[in-house]
């Protein structure tokens, strides 16, 4: 059977198949997600293996922002509109935890004696973690019009 333009390449039609969220500009929305999560938390699970007790707050920040990394990745994949709305609460979320930990750390550097994901609003990763979650959000909220 032909598919037809309302039906997506797996077999689902509807508004959600037509405009996968990871679908064009949304990959490489993935593709970055993707990268945060294997990197947020490989780092954060070795950190707190080895290393827990030099800075607890921190690597569990980080494990939280893996996490909510994760999620963001699954939604986007996911596709459909109940994904396009968690995923837009959890980049809300992701956007909050990066605005306050990086003024938190700005603020009281002590409390953080090693880096997280999110210190100083993601500098230690060029900024990415303060673009991703505003990106993110655009991308959702252009892809619910579609």
């Amino acid at each position: 059977m032909a598919e037809t333009a309302s039906t997506g390449a797996d077999g689902r039609s509807g508004p959600g198949a037509a405009g996968r969220l990871g679908q064009g500009p949304g990959r490489l929305l993935v593709l970055l997600y993707g990268v945060f999560t294997v990197g947020a938390a490989s780092r954060s699970i070795a950190q707190m293996i080895m290393k827990f007790e030099e800075a607890p707050l921190a690597y569990v920040l980080s494990a939280v922002a893996a996490v909510v990394y994760a999620f963001i990745l699954v939604s986007l994949v996911r596709g459909g509109e109940t994904a396009r709305r968690l995923a837009m609460g959890c980049c809300a979320a992701e956007l909050v935890g990066v605005l306050t930990v990086g003024t938190w750390t700005l603020v009281e550097p002590s409390a953080f004696p090693d880096a997280t994901v999110w210190s100083d609003y993601g500098m230690g990763y060029l900024f990415l973690p303060m673009v991703l979650p505003v990106t993110g959000l655009l991308w959702l909220r252009k892809a619910r019009r579609a």
